[in-house]
């Protein structure tokens, strides 16, 4: 039985768990919020607030520890000199799970994790841009000929694909 034991596994041999949680913290401190499943932003929450715990903490053996999490001396720096100082008088819950839509593929709730106090001029996720249209890809020839405006397209029926199957001729039937 797992008595005591306060980590969900995410399907995932504890080497691999360790590594992926790791690299959504360190995009977590990169881009200041991520989005993935649910369960794996509240197990990368945990280990985050760890980490904004040590950056208040400050110090050379705070910095070590986080940098066995964070493999990078930038991350780091970032953590102890931008990330921490927002999160100085609060006591706990330095970030946030928000639940999203399912994921369209397997059907896994989504989550955005977040940093509670985002630096000054940064607002929620930025909207995605549609990629700009070049002059050649609006100019390019299209399959069919243009309607006339009055005309609607036909709606297709269940079968409008598969008719030409039953009503086309075999080449050497319709010679006999």
């Amino acid at each position: 039985m797992r008595h005591g034991t306060r980590t969900q596994r995410l399907s995932l041999p504890s080497e691999h768990r360790a590594a992926v949680l790791h690299g959504l913290v360190q995009q977590l401190i990169l881009h200041g919020q991520i989005r993935t499943t649910y369960a794996r932003a509240k197990e990368a929450q945990r280990l985050a607030d760890r980490l904004v715990t040590l950056g208040k903490a400050g110090g050379v053996p705070a910095r070590r520890r986080a940098f066995r999490v964070l493999q990078d001396r930038a991350l780091v720096k970032q953590l102890f000199g931008e990330i921490a100082p927002r999160h100085v008088d609060l006591s706990g819950g330095y970030t946030r799970v928000l639940r999203l839509s399912v994921r369209r593929g397997d059907g896994a709730q989504q989550a955005l994790l977040a940093f509670s106090r985002l630096p000054a001029g940064v607002t929620a996720a930025p909207p995605r841009a549609k990629p700009a249209q070049t002059p050649q890809a609006s100019a390019a020839p299209t399959r069919q000929p243009p309607r006339p405006a009055g005309e609607a397209k036909k709606p297709k029926g269940l079968f409008e694909g598969l008719r030409h199957l039953w009503t086309r001729q075999k080449k050497g039937s319709a010679a006999s």
